[in-house]
């Protein structure tokens, strides 16, 4: 449980860091200061990560509990919807390929016989 605190404390760090590393890198000792924090969140004598989840993040889902719940059903069926929509136009696409490349060497086939006809043959210099 303790490592989940510290992953998702973590991930919001690495989340929000990504846009204040544009705002405000340029402080005197802002990466000293980073890294002080991901070593407070890391320490087990600090449990900074935990302090943290228990203080702000449980509260906020525990809150939107519900809403995150109906977004997950939703997207579960949305990526239902899209694998099924894409695994058919897929199959379309590998049906109109292979019969296009059935088509294409027929004709080549076709050609190909062509040039083996009785007349090229009686062409051809008799062997002894």
């Amino acid at each position: 449980v303790r490592w989940m605190m510290y992953w998702i404390v973590f991930a919001l760090f690495m989340a929000t860091e990504t846009f204040t590393d544009l705002l405000i890198s340029w402080l005197p000792f802002y990466y000293e200061v980073k890294m002080a924090f991901v070593i407070w969140l890391l320490s087990p004598y600090t449990r900074g990560a935990s302090l943290l989840y228990r203080r702000f993040v449980h509260p906020t889902l525990a809150r939107r509990e519900k809403d995150i719940d109906a977004f997950l059903v939703r997207a579960r069926e949305r990526g239902y919807e899209t694998a099924l929509r894409f695994g058919k136009r897929g199959l379309n696409l590998a049906a109109t390929a292979a019969v296009q490349a059935a088509t294409k060497s027929q004709g080549a086939l076709a050609g190909r016989l062509r040039s083996f006809s009785m007349q090229d043959l009686r062409s051809l210099p008799e062997q002894a």
